[in-house]
């Protein structure tokens, strides 16, 4: 039992370790900081939202449950994927929320009209270009930590570190965050 707990807490580890490489470790936003990007983003029912890295799929239930958005979440790590899967089975939430299990990098991005994510700077400067190539008019990013240098912001809070921005189009803040 004990060899099982074991290889139990390697094989998380490595799953926390190995993400890094590809764009970010593993560290949840909380909840009220969560509450905070989707409400600055102005996110509403029926947009859909992808979010990079979902992680334990939080961003994804609040966003369907609270703001009525539909979810799109991408993420790389085998174990989080499965855990969202059954997150969003066990909260009914399947016709709102989908999972993939890949890199974001490799997925197409052209329907979201809201893209969140907590990356690294260096992901998200190589995030950028897919962003502006993908991205419609009028879609926004929402970011955690990290800004994107080319993007046009059109909101902060700078207490809780999150960062709004405008894709391509009008993007004063009234324009993009009247939507």
């Amino acid at each position: 039992m004990l060899l099982l707990v074991i290889a139990a807490a390697v094989l998380v580890l490595l799953s926390m370790s190995w993400t890094h490489l590809r764009g970010a470790p593993w560290y949840p936003t909380p909840v009220r900081k969560v509450e905070k990007m989707l409400s600055l983003v102005n996110l509403q029912a029926g947009e859909k939202l992808y979010d990079l890295g979902c992680g334990d799929g939080r961003i994804l239930v609040i966003a369907a449950r609270r703001f009525g958005a539909r979810a799109v979440g991408v993420e790389l790590d085998p174990l989080r994927y499965l855990w969202c899967q059954g997150l969003v089975t066990v909260l009914g939430l399947r016709k709102r929320v989908q999972v993939i299990q890949g890199d974001f990098f490799s997925q197409d991005l052209s329907q979201a009209d809201v893209v969140a994510c907590y990356l690294l700077q260096s992901t998200n400067d190589r995030l950028e270009t897919k962003l502006k190539q993908e991205l419609h008019a009028g879609a926004r990013v929402v970011s955690h930590a990290f800004i994107f240098s080319s993007l046009r912001e059109v909101s902060r809070d700078e207490n809780m570190d999150v960062y709004v921005y405008a894709v391509d189009g009008d993007s004063s803040p009234a324009s993009v965050l009247r939507k």
